[in-house]
């Protein structure tokens, strides 16, 4: 069927996330001048500190009350999996997770730490501690996590004329009434531990030079952020991308996919790259390549369609430009390469 790729991007544009990354705006310059962490840029999955032996990884997330509302159990789950998921793409393995909850319904507290702890089992990741308050007016889930990296993938370190890869796990269904592609909560816990610890073993061996975890700003949504933080652009073809045959377009790139990652390698690292997924039966390909001039263009069956101007759309407004502690130069690899402004 033919796809009108601007009718198409401008639904993905109103249906996805990305109106919620925007709010980032809004504190950017806030925790620009008041917070300053000299390893790592502000921004990335997760925050990044070096210790003695790579890095300490720390990230934390919210949930829409109505998904909490609607789906408790799998928003208990999802608590524990974005954050891994979130480890994971900086190219870190997780090593454990504290929950906030707020609520007046003790039953629906009861089925999210089912699911979080179903979660916590599969991914082999403990919940050590949080806080827990039944007396509120409404019910607020929030998860945070810690993790350790050797070596850092990142979404500031993009570089032009790089492949761009997505990897995604097609082994799944959507979990209705959100687009939440769900290829984890049926799956192996041994097989689910394997995929997500395919991204520090690409970290640690360089196959890739940045990464994102795919969130609920959909595929392109995703992008922009990557492309944004590295001040750079992008050329995608959309018939590249990963997807199943049955599922529309403007479902998939509005969804948030249970093992979904966006990387950039040197093209004589690509081949290798996407191997390394294939021999887990992850599906992954080039969808496009890094471009210098920060826009962002869709090409689909003979159309072409500018989705952003990274100069002139800010996202989230973080980037290594308005965080003057951090240096211009590429924050990657190992420890003894990050260098300080």
């Amino acid at each position: 069927m033919s796809v009108d790729l601007e009718v198409l991007l401008n639904d993905v544009m109103d249906k996805s996330g990305i109106a919620h990354k925007r709010s980032i705006q809004n504190i950017a310059s806030l925790l620009s001048n008041a917070i300053t962490n000299p390893d790592h840029p502000n921004g990335d999955d997760s925050a990044a500190m070096i210790n003695a032996d790579g890095f300490d990884l720390l990230a934390g997330e919210g949930f829409i009350s109505e998904f909490v509302n609607t789906d408790p159990w799998f928003a208990g789950w999802c608590g524990i999996m974005v954050n891994v998921s979130d480890i994971a793409a900086m190219g870190g393995r997780a090593t454990a997770v504290i929950n906030t909850i707020w609520s007046n319904d003790g039953e629906l507290v009861k089925e999210i730490y089912s699911g979080m702890s179903q979660a916590s089992k599969v991914f082999n990741v403990p919940i050590v501690g949080g806080h827990t308050n039944l007396n509120s007016d409404s019910t607020q889930l929030a998860v945070s996590i810690f993790g350790k990296a050797k070596s850092l993938l990142s979404s500031f370190d993009a570089e032009p004329d790089h492949a761009l890869v997505a990897a995604i796990d097609l082994r799944g269904a959507f979990r209705e009434p959100f687009l939440n592609w769900n290829a984890a909560t049926s799956a192996p816990a041994e097989r689910l531990r394997g995929d997500l610890e395919l991204l520090p073993k690409i970290a640690e061996l360089r196959l890739a030079h940045s990464a994102k975890d795919i969130s609920q700003a959909g595929l392109l949504g995703t992008t922009v952020m990557l492309l944004e933080s590295s001040e750079v652009g992008a050329e995608i073809d959309l018939m590249q991308i990963p997807k199943p045959d049955q599922v529309k377009w403007l479902d998939w790139l509005c969804c948030f996919p249970s093992f979904g990652y966006l990387l950039t390698t040197p093209i004589e690292k690509l081949d290798q790259l996407l191997e390394t997924f294939k021999a887990r039966d992850i599906h992954a390909a080039q969808i496009g390549r890094i471009t210098e001039d920060k826009l962002m263009r869709i090409h689909y069956q003979g159309q072409t369609q500018t989705f952003w101007n990274i100069d002139k759309q800010p996202l989230t407004g973080m980037t290594k430009q308005n965080q003057p502690h951090i240096s211009k130069k590429t924050v990657n690899t190992k420890p003894m390469d990050v260098n300080y402004a």
